[in-house]
């Protein structure tokens, strides 16, 4: 429990064990938000610009791998409670939050700081991060936090509205891909997970990460990121700010989207650095196969575009498997799954 960042943050200078290498820290470089992320007006969908928005988030998924949504259906009062509540959560006594502090790597709902790997990482991440479980949500909800007091009615309201967006994004995606209607339905997008990170204000943000360069493993994420600025995006050798927008949701492609879409879409490398005067907590759903689901580029889009499969078949549970052990970096994390041209 003394672990937590945020147990300790305001008493102390950085410690080392939390400064990176100088080729991975963020230095002193100001990296502006940038407007060139997309936002798409989910709104549009139900008029006649259903396929002007299917061609925008397709552009946005092969280009960006990152998009923005708005009027995307999840209540605005619904996403403030949602918040409050996460805030409320990481602002309780430390004796409070204890009973969910865990290193068990087998407990499914726990609280633990920088990642599952922290007796044996060589740089921790400055954040405190509360993961859960969140299907089948009705067992899964037996396991959550029972404080702050509404914490699992509003929360299990929230994570239902998010599944039902995400679903709707992919069902768009497989339409701009020419995939036939449910494609992403039942196995392929029956995992869902919910990671509550909390960035206290860091003494010096140049030093070090909330989270480390890495792409999702999963299929899709769907991020609630406040109003603080913190994320950041890989593209075209630059990081680039994603601009936290008023009732905006992030959208992120995750590794097994690219490899159904066959490269198709891109999964992007993206990161979270510090600030000094704020604290940062944002809500992120993850949306994935389930473990036995086999993962393979989809058939029709090889025929389509005269391509080769570019990764063999595989279940779920083999790539996350390979994607930990090899810390999450992207390209170990791919490698075993490729095939040779």
């Amino acid at each position: 429990m003394e672990k937590l960042v945020s147990c300790w943050c305001a008493s102390k200078p950085l410690p080392e064990s939390y400064i990176f290498p100088p080729e991975t820290r963020p230095g002193k470089l100001v990296v502006p938000d940038c407007n060139t992320i997309p936002v798409i007006d989910l709104s549009k969908v139900e008029a006649q610009n259903r396929a002007d928005i299917v061609q925008q988030i397709l552009k946005a998924c092969e280009e960006f791998g990152f998009f923005q949504v708005i009027n995307h259906g999840i209540p605005e009062t619904l996403m403030k409670e949602s918040m409050d509540v996460f805030k409320e959560f990481f602002e309780m006594p430390a004796e409070e939050k204890a009973m969910f502090y865990s290193e068990d790597p087998k407990k499914s709902c726990r609280l633990l700081t920088s990642t599952v790997n922290y007796d044996w990482e060589k740089t921790h991440l400055w954040r405190d991060n509360l993961r859960q479980p969140c299907h089948p949500l009705e067992e899964c909800i037996k396991l959550w936090p029972e404080k702050p007091a509404r914490y699992r009615e509003v929360v299990a309201t929230c994570t239902i509205e998010a599944k039902k967006l995400g679903l709707r994004i992919l069902e768009l995606l497989s339409e701009g891909l020419g995939l036939e209607s449910g494609y992403f339905g039942d196995k392929l997008s029956e995992a869902l997970s919910l990671a509550v990170n909390h960035y206290p204000p860091c003494p010096d943000p140049s030093l070090t990460l909330g989270i480390s360069k890495h792409c999702d493993p999963n299929l899709l994420t769907i991020l609630h990121q406040g109003d603080v600025n913190g994320l950041q995006v890989f593209k075209d050798g630059e990081w680039i700010g994603v601009e936290p927008l008023h009732n905006a949701i992030v959208v992120n492609i995750g590794n097994q989207l690219q490899i159904i879409s066959n490269n198709k879409l891109k999964s992007a490398e993206h990161r979270v650095v510090t600030n000094s005067t704020m604290a940062r907590t944002t809500a992120a759903f993850f949306i994935a196969p389930s473990d036995d689901s086999i993962i393979e580029p989809a058939k029709s889009l090889a025929d389509q575009t005269c391509n080769s499969p570019l990764y063999r078949a595989f279940q779920y549970k083999e790539f996350t498997l390979n994607y930990f052990s090899n810390m999450g970096n992207n390209e170990l994390a791919l490698e075993p799954f490729k095939l040779q041209a």
